[in-house]
């Protein structure tokens, strides 16, 4: 076991219902980010599309956001190095190279505001929903991601994953294979799919991956078409919810113990344990 994770730490995730003003949202996060840190967070998560949500702003955002000095990076900075805090910024626009798409990208400030990763979505979500917006097409405007990031912080090591993500078990496992100890999922589920699925997929991925799961939702009402689930939550490595906001704005904060982590992978070692189905056939 590292020195890093032979201690208790506090974690927080952010729930938000962002709207189009992405300056207005920008003001709601960092009331949200202080009152995190007031209680004594550590590390702080934020949902995805925390500033901009209306999908018709993405490419005139991502323009601005390609270098650190972009109002939405540079916010993120300032803000993790005032509160004394790393901060996962949930996700952002920035433009491709081709200037046709951006990518959802999730970056990570220490607590000196330096960016310390990037994680860009693998998984576009792609599809067609029952309720009154009825279809997402993330691709027509976003370029996925082709890497997996794992981060060390100092409150253990951070598998970074964006919603869709949660579907496939996969890239969970791939984190745990390169030594993450929690994963952040920074997520805008709909109504109807996170009433479905969005507790049933983080309990799993906590257990299979034997990893905390900081789950930091959208959650409420945005305009007459698009609600989010909330339900933002912690979740422990045995799948135990810690703690969770039903809806609205609002900051859970938990206090983890990696030694429970530890003592889990101990007790049911599931990596030496694992057998590659493919040289079963």
């Amino acid at each position: 076991m590292t020195e890093v994770s032979a201690k208790l730490s506090k974690v927080a995730v952010v729930q938000m219902v962002s709207g189009d003003d992405w300056q207005h949202n920008l003001g709601e996060a960092s009331q949200l980010i202080g009152e995190a840190a007031g209680q004594g967070a550590e590390l702080v998560l934020l949902p995805e599309n925390f500033a901009v949500f209306n999908a018709s702003q993405l490419l005139e955002r991502g323009r601005q956001e390609q270098t650190a000095d972009g109002p939405i990076r540079r916010f993120l900075s300032q803000q993790a190095k005032i509160q004394g805090i790393w901060l996962v910024g949930g996700s952002l626009p920035v433009l491709c190279d081709d200037g046709q798409r951006v990518r959802a990208a999730c970056f990570v400030y220490d607590s000196q505001g330096v960016e310390r990763a990037r994680y860009d979505k693998l998984h576009l979500f792609d599809v067609d929903v029952e309720d009154k917006q009825s279809a997402y097409r993330e691709s027509e405007q976003i370029e996925p991601g082709d890497r997996i990031v794992v981060v060390d912080t100092p409150v253990g090591r951070l598998g970074l994953s964006i919603c869709y993500d949660l579907r496939f078990p996969l890239l969970y496992q791939a984190m745990m294979d390169q030594g993450a100890e929690l994963i952040s999922v920074p997520a805008a589920f709909t109504q109807v799919t996170g009433q479905a699925h969005w507790e049933l997929l983080l309990r799993a991925r906590a257990a299979e991956t034997q990893c905390f799961i900081l789950a930091s939702n959208q959650g409420g009402m945005h305009n007459e078409r698009r609600q989010t689930y909330g339900h933002s939550m912690i979740i422990d490595p045995w799948g135990v919810v810690l703690t969770q906001l039903v809806s609205g704005p609002g900051v859970l904060v938990t206090e983890l113990d990696l030694e429970v982590l530890q003592e889990i992978r101990r007790k049911m070692p599931i990596q030496q344990h694992r057998r590659d189905p493919q040289s079963l056939r």
